[in-house]
């Protein structure tokens, strides 16, 4: 097993090429190495083109899907997150030192409303403070307004920036410990670690279905890691924070994929090549 389990859809979309087309030969041998079976695939592959997210002409291993216009939309990376988490891990983007605020108070008939204001504040990293009121290390004032913009609940959010933020008597690092659960983010991390660590150790001598595969995992861990991660400025983290470690080595071992990869056209294995420089 490379990292852990990847969902069959998952790794139909990570192997588009530049013309955002797939080829299935190349994608039913990946999935042999992830431990998929030829019927998986195929239905996975089936249910994507009955929902509308590609086209296929051909069948089976000599078929070639092609994505629409709203499945190449949707899975871009984040790049931005991408950016700020090595940015912080260079030094490149020290804190100011203001925490952000965000409350809402929404009425019992508008509770959709409420959930969505939930939902957007915790994917942009919000840290629960007491009900109804969360924090963040980083600027989502714009983030958060577009969102209840949309659903018409402009008037239900509060928003405020403070450099004095004091939890329970404490302040700074101490008050992020109390607000995010940072040993379970360090898990997560731990494990991106292990995942890369294997991509490294393997990808000199896979054959390119393995390395392939050694990318997805890659990019998955990636993923798993930073989705619940806030991106804490280093100033909020404990010293010799694993997330830095992690990141180091997902980086290093993109670098060697790459390069093992160099004349394939899938788009994975160029996505984070520009939010890995140094600017």
């Amino acid at each position: 097993m490379i990292g852990a389990p990847i969902s069959t859809r998952s790794l139909v979309e990570s192997l588009l090429r530049e013309d955002a087309t797939i080829d299935a030969g190349e994608l039913y041998a990946v999935a042999e190495v992830l431990g998929m079976g030829d019927q998986q695939v195929r239905l996975a592959v089936k249910r994507l083109v009955t929902e509308g997210r590609f086209t296929c002409v051909g069948r089976g291993r000599r078929a070639v899907l092609t994505a629409t216009d709203a499945t190449r939309a949707d899975i871009e990376p984040d790049r931005a997150h991408v950016e700020l988490a090595y940015a912080q891990d260079r030094g490149e983007a020290p804190w100011d030192g203001v925490w952000h605020l965000a409350g809402f108070a929404v009425p019992e008939a508008e509770r959709e409303a409420r959930a969505v204001l939930r939902e957007t504040i915790r994917a942009l990293g919000g840290g629960l403070v007491h009900g109804g009121l969360y924090a963040s290390a980083h600027a989502w004032e714009d983030e958060l307004r577009g969102a209840a913009h949309a659903i018409g609940a402009s008037e239900f959010l509060t928003t405020l920036s403070t450099a004095d933020l004091v939890i329970g008597g404490t302040r700074g690092a101490a008050a992020a410990q109390r607000l995010w659960d940072l040993d379970d983010l360090a898990d997560g991390h731990r494990r991106l670690a292990d995942t890369a660590a294997e991509a490294l150790d393997r990808a000199p001598h896979a054959a390119h279905p393995e390395r392939l595969a050694l990318t997805v995992g890659l990019v998955a861990a990636f993923d798993r890691a930073h989705a619940p991660d806030p991106l804490l400025p280093p100033e909020l983290l404990p010293r010799d924070w694993t997330g830095a470690r992690a990141r180091d080595l997902a980086r290093r071992a993109w670098s060697t994929l790459a390069a093992a990869e160099a004349d394939s056209p899938i788009r994975l294995l160029r996505w984070f090549d520009a939010p890995l420089q140094p600017h």
